[in-house]
């Protein structure tokens, strides 16, 4: 049997909340590409930023839950309409989540520091003016700023302090949010990261980035900060070449680093 995702009738939908679209299947797409992983990965905690319609966190529970029982789940939206909405996508598909009001996972760095297994962000990602950015409604699911790395930029740090030593972040990015360098921003932070699933449309290309610890990358780093020298030209050339490359893939495990 195939594992279950969350039904797009059973989702509930507000005017001032985003509907789930390209980027919202690609993400759940790449969480499915990825389950055999997850489920040997065991993780016990899993938390959406910016849950907006419910339809990724709910889906994650579906295809998580009868085979590991016990997960927590929790979703953050700075959207109070979209938590409301989640609601209901989570109690139309029988499945749970704690569901908080907040902007990125700001009330929840103390408590859940170093304590996340899975976290998946679909980030406000389109660029957009500064002054946009963080508006009420709906605008503050897309508004991303400029180059739409605003949002993304304060993502990465928060995530760093939630996720646990073995913790995995998904996250969608667009070719113009510059992968390559969001890949880099990560690896100073110790992280590997791997292109699970990349996606083309008539209006974007969408690249579902996978990222986790990795002892080797921290040693470097701490080589780099120490005798302070930069990341090498080999790795942010590979970073570049593989990502100039994407135009061409179509739903790869490709490696970024």
């Amino acid at each position: 049997m195939s594992p279950k995702t969350a039904q797009i009738r059973l989702v509930s939908s507000h005017p001032e909340v985003y509907e789930p679209c390209d980027d919202s299947f690609a993400l759940v797409d790449a969480l499915l590409a990825d389950r055999t992983n997850i489920l040997d990965h065991c993780p016990r905690l899993c938390l959406e930023v910016g849950c907006g319609s419910g339809y990724v966190i709910a889906s994650l529970a579906l295809m998580l839950g009868q085979e590991l029982p016990g997960v927590y789940y929790f979703a953050t939206d700075i959207n109070p309409h979209a938590l409301r909405v989640t609601r209901e996508t989570l109690d139309a598909h029988a499945v749970d989540a704690e569901l908080m009001c907040m902007d990125i996972a700001s009330g929840l760095e103390k408590r859940l520091a170093g304590m996340v297994d899975v976290m998946v962000v679909n980030p406000p990602y389109v660029p957009t003016p500064d002054y946009e950015v963080g508006r009420e409604g709906i605008a503050s699911a897309w508004a991303g700023g400029e180059n739409g790395r605003s949002v993304i930029d304060r993502i990465l740090p928060v995530a760093d302090r939630l996720l646990s030593d073995k913790g995995w972040l998904y996250m969608v990015t667009l070719t113009t949010n510059d992968p390559s360098q969001i890949c880099l921003l990560m690896r100073k932070r110790g992280y590997a990261s791997r292109i699970v699933v990349q996606r083309s449309t008539e209006e974007e290309s969408l690249h579902i980035i996978k990222f986790w610890r990795d002892s080797d990358i921290q040693l470097d780093t701490k080589e780099i900060l120490t005798t302070n020298k930069s990341v090498p030209a080999r790795v942010k050339d590979s970073l570049v070449s593989q990502f100039s490359q994407l135009s061409f893939w179509r739903g790869t495990n490709s490696n970024c680093l």
